[in-house]
């Protein structure tokens, strides 16, 4: 029932005194016929008025005075929305651990059984704590990546893009990986890559680059999240001109093609041949210029481990050519999906100044005599243990003067260097990545978006 102000009750009454008051909160009006009253107003008549008028007043403000608390109790039921920059945990927009399932795809053919399995069923459940964190880093994942997709713009220098994405993952796991230990617990799983038109993957400027993003430019972005060691790997790449819109369109392409075809039993030479086949049916218009896309053949998918990027020494590798081995993917087990196209001759070798490492998972170990070898190494251990690391990171945990350390690990073998990987000079690259897990009953895109 609607709420009537005093005043607009009042008019009400003087324009047809032979309507009666509405009922308020309970409070009953005369209930008379139309007729019953006379025309004329006796001194009764405009008593009754008032009466009604101040019982309307009255039921209008208590309905006012209700309403206030159930407001702020369904204010307060609400989760807080994101920030912009985002800075508001995802743990704290989902409350009890509901965060988002990722894409889910039934398996197929021989294993169909999977999906209504009681057994695979409850190996699934078994696994609930293990998929929560995946699904927490898918979204913060998700959410970086939107305000970065928004937010980069040509003219902006690559080191302050970096810092928007690492900023924006360390504030969404609430872990900003300055004190010993932080990072090891959740954030950044490996540095921003911001591989810019020839060079493919691998690169993130170190301390002092200045180069800026222009808008001829075609750039990877490659970021990981990760909570308690379980790393969401996802890529995309963006350009600023259509004449580049095939480029993308076949990678990204490649990269669906590849998601598809991988599952439990699949073969690797299968995939890749897959992957190959939707890539390379594309072709690009640059310059004027039309150029066949072509898979990079070097590079490939590969499983993803715990605190580990690339699966540890047991790793498997999944191609993006046909050829490969006949190795199959297996129950239980992580893959980053990630395919690279290239106007240029589809292979990539090591280039430009080096700022990716990772401490090596089964290293030796070796006398190291150089002092700041060694301490290099503890910090190493005590914040990233075998997740990647670049140089920038080191500055901001106020390491000083480590360049001859980090040489000197890398070369006893402690310490592998990942230099950026590139095509010949002139030549674009375009790269899609997804992170998937093959559950035993279901296939968990985990790291799908909207975007792609």
């Amino acid at each position: 029932m609607t709420a009537v102000s005093p005043e607009q009750g009042m008019n009400d009454l003087k324009i047809d005194a032979a309507s009666s008051a509405p009922k308020q909160n309970g409070a009953t009006g005369p209930n008379v016929a139309s007729g019953d009253l006379e025309n004329g107003n006796s001194d009764d008549d405009e008593a009754d008025e008032g009466d009604d008028a101040a019982g309307t007043a009255e039921g209008a403000a208590k309905k006012k005075k209700k309403r206030k608390p159930r407001k702020k109790k369904k204010a307060a039921g609400v989760a807080k929305g994101q920030t912009s920059p985002p800075t508001v945990k995802v743990s704290d927009l989902f409350p009890n651990d509901s965060y988002p399932i990722g894409e889910e795809v039934d398996y197929k053919n021989d294993n169909a059984f999977r999906t209504t399995s009681e057994e695979k069923r409850h190996l699934d459940r078994m696994n609930q704590d293990f998929l929560t964190e995946y699904r927490q880093a898918a979204e913060v994942h998700r959410e970086v990546r939107k305000y970065a997709q928004k937010t980069i713009k040509p003219g902006m220098t690559l080191t302050e893009i970096a810092e928007l994405i690492e900023n924006g993952t360390r504030h969404l796991t609430g872990h900003m990986g300055l004190e010993e230990g932080d990072n090891l617990m959740a954030g950044v799983a490996f540095p921003t890559g911001l591989s810019l038109n020839h060079c493919a993957a691998h690169y993130t400027p170190n301390a002092g680059n200045k180069m800026v993003l222009k808008e001829e430019d075609v750039m990877k972005v490659d970021f990981g999240v990760h909570v308690n060691g379980r790393i969401v790997d996802s890529a995309w790449t963006m350009s600023f001109q259509p004449q580049y819109d095939n480029l993308l369109a076949a990678v990204k392409d490649a990269t669906n093609t590849g998601v598809r075809l991988a599952g439990i039993d699949a073969r690797m030479s299968e995939i890749g041949e897959g992957i190959q086949e939707a890539m390379e049916s594309y072709e690009v218009t640059i310059k004027g210029e039309t150029l066949p896309v072509k898979a990079i053949r070097n590079l490939n998918g590969h499983t993803i481990g715990h605190y580990s990027i690339h699966g540890g020494s047991a790793g498997k590798s999944v191609p993006i050519v046909k050829g490969g081995s006949n190795e199959k993917m297996e129950e239980g087990e992580t893959y980053a999906i990630e395919t690279f196209g290239s106007t240029g001759k589809g292979i990539v070798r090591d280039d430009m100044e080096t700022s990716h490492y990772a401490k090596v998972a089964d290293a030796p170990k070796v006398a190291l005599r150089v002092a700041s070898a060694k301490s290099l190494l503890r910090t190493i251990d005590k914040n990233f243990g075998t997740l990647p690391w670049c140089r920038r990171y080191l500055d901001r945990l106020g390491h000083e003067k480590y360049l001859l350390g980090l040489n000197n690990l890398v070369q006893a073998g402690v310490v592998q260097d990942y230099p950026p990987l590139c095509d010949i000079k002139g030549s674009y690259t375009a790269q899609y990545e997804h992170t998937i897990l093959l559950r035993p009953n279901v296939k968990e895109v985990v790291s799908r978006g909207d975007d792609y």
